[in-house]
C-alpha cells in the first residue's frame, strides 16, 4: 500500500513537473538576431556586447519571457544571411527577427540591387513565418563615391517602406565619428561603443516586444 502511494506520489509530481515546464515554454518568446561582426561582438568581449546587454536589459524591465539567439557571423553578407535564416527560423520559431546586415556587401563593392534583393528575401521569409523583421539601416564611408554610397543607404529606408517593417536607421550613430568608440581597424565599435549600439537599437525595438 506504501509502494502504490509512492509511485501515485511520483506520477502527479512528473505530471506537475511537466506542466509547469509546458507553460514556462508556452510563455516564451524568442528574439532572433541575424548580422555581422558588429552584433557577433567580433573584438569585444561577450559579457559587453550590445546583444549581451539587451538581454540584460529584457531580463531587468520586466521582459524576461523574451529569450534572445544570436546567430550573427562575422564576415556575413546579405546572400549568407538569406541562406541560413530558413534554417534558422524552423529552428527557433521567433517572433521578432532583427536583421542586422549589408555592411560587408557594401564594403565589398557588392551592387546595390543584389544587396536589395537578398534583404527583401530575408524580410520576407521572416513575414512567411508570422514573425516581425526588424531591420537596421548601415552606411558606408563616402570614399566608395557619392552615388555608390547614397545608393546603398537608400536600400534600408526603401524596404522598410516596401514591407512595412521597423527600421532602425543607422545603426552606427554616434558611434563611428567618435573618439574611442571603434576599434583600430576603423570598421569595428569597440566595447566602449556597445552600450550606444543597443540604445540606437531600443527604441525601434521595444514596441515589437510589446
Amino acid at each position: 500500500m506504501h509502494t502504490a502511494r509512492l509511485w501515485v506520489r511520483s506520477i502527479l509530481f512528473i505530471a506537475l513537473t511537466w506542466l509547469m515546464a509546458s507553460v514556462a515554454l508556452a510563455n516564451q518568446n524568442t528574439l532572433l538576431i541575424v548580422g555581422d561582426s558588429l552584433s557577433a561582438a567580433y573584438g569585444v568581449p561577450s559579457d559587453r556586447a550590445w546583444v549581451q546587454l539587451l538581454q540584460e536589459r529584457l531580463n531587468n524591465n520586466g521582459l524576461s519571457q523574451w529569450n534572445v539567439v544570436n546567430a550573427s557571423i562575422s564576415g556575413e553578407t546579405t546572400d549568407g544571411g538569406a541562406r541560413r535564416l530558413p534554417g534558422l527560423l524552423a529552428d527557433n520559431s521567433p517572433d521578432v527577427v532583427v536583421i542586422e546586415l549589408g555592411g560587408n556587401d557594401g564594403l565589398r563593392g557588392f551592387p546595390p540591387n543584389v544587396i536589395e534583393s537578398n534583404l527583401a528575401q530575408m524580410i520576407t521569409q521572416v513575414q512567411d513565418a508570422g514573425a516581425r523583421a526588424i531591420l537596421v539601416g548601415m552606411q558606408i564611408p563616402p570614399n566608395y563615391g557619392q552615388r555608390y554610397t547614397q545608393m546603398f543607404a537608400d536600400i534600408f529606408p526603401k524596404l522598410s517602406d516596401r514591407y512595412n517593417t521597423a527600421l532602425v536607421p543607422f545603426f552606427l550613430q554616434g558611434v563611428y565619428d567618435q573618439e574611442g568608440m571603434m576599434q583600430d581597424d576603423g570598421i569595428h565599435p569597440s566595447a566602449e561603443a556597445q552600450p550606444k549600439l543597443l540604445e540606437n537599437v531600443w527604441p525601434v525595438l521595444k514596441p515589437a516586444l510589446n
